[in-house]
């Protein structure tokens, strides 16, 4: 029987120092997020092994300790960006709740998720990522003009909590494709139809693609900005990864 790694044993995870710290103070990185075990090699049973050591043994300590030991400041609500998140957030709200569509958030988030499935997964290309940037729009423009989010505010209210995260899905699914599409490689779980050795190895293109890559919002119905780090190893070379 040949074994051979699914696509998420192909990626690498986050640094982190040895109390599970990525470089952002405060900001931890658990399991197979992190690279702290096995680096990019990632198989079945260590991963597994990875989450439960990070919660059973690790945490519960590192985070204490942080919490404990670094001065916690908070925001004052009379401040003007506070005020201006509390505000968009409330009118985000009535919005949802006062659509009354025909659609259920579920038949919605079905349908994106479908989309992204098909067209933008483990295995994408040119055409398909860019029929579903073509849907996306159309899916979204849908969503905030039909969608229904039964129950009313002030409540605990589920499905209006499940509709605010469908209407993050929107933006993040159409962020994917995007950034799938720009990246004319192959790489860890990126995987493009077009850009693969004879033998149906990921074909990387270290040469234009050797970089962090972080999109900025710039607000809705905006392009996003894309900024770039470059990769520079002076100790290893980049390598082409096979499992034959």
């Amino acid at each position: 029987m040949r074994i051979y790694p699914a696509v998420h044993y192909t990626m690498g995870g986050l640094w982190v120092d040895y109390h599970l710290m990525s470089n952002v103070p405060g900001l931890f990185v658990v399991g197979e997020a992190n690279f702290s075990d096995h680096g990019a090699n990632r198989l079945g049973a260590s991963a597994l092994m990875q989450g439960l050591a990070d919660g059973y043994f690790i945490l519960p300590y590192t985070i204490g300790h942080y919490f404990a030991s670094s001065p916690q400041s908070k925001p004052a609500a009379s401040h003007a960006e506070a005020k201006s998140i509390v505000d968009e957030v409330r009118a985000r709200t009535q919005k949802l709740l006062s659509i009354k569509g025909r659609r259920t958030v579920t038949s919605l988030h079905r349908e994106l998720g479908k989309l992204l499935w098909e067209k933008c997964g483990m295995a994408r290309n040119e055409a398909g990522l860019k029929e579903a940037l073509n849907r996306i729009p159309a899916l979204r423009e849908e969503f905030w003009n039909n969608v229904n989010v039964t129950g009313e505010n002030g409540e605990l209210n589920q499905n209006l909590e499940y509709a605010g995260r469908v209407a993050d899905f929107m933006e993040f699914a159409e962020l994917l494709c995007l950034d799938a599409l720009h990246r004319n490689e192959s790489c860890g779980g990126h995987f493009r139809e077009e850009f693969q050795t004879p033998d149906g190895e990921a074909r990387r293109d270290d040469e234009h693609y050797a970089y962090v890559a972080a999109w900025e919002f710039q607000g809705p119905e905006k392009p996003p900005a894309l900024h770039k780090e470059p990769l520079a190893y002076d100790e290893v070379h980049m390598t082409q990864r096979s499992y034959k």
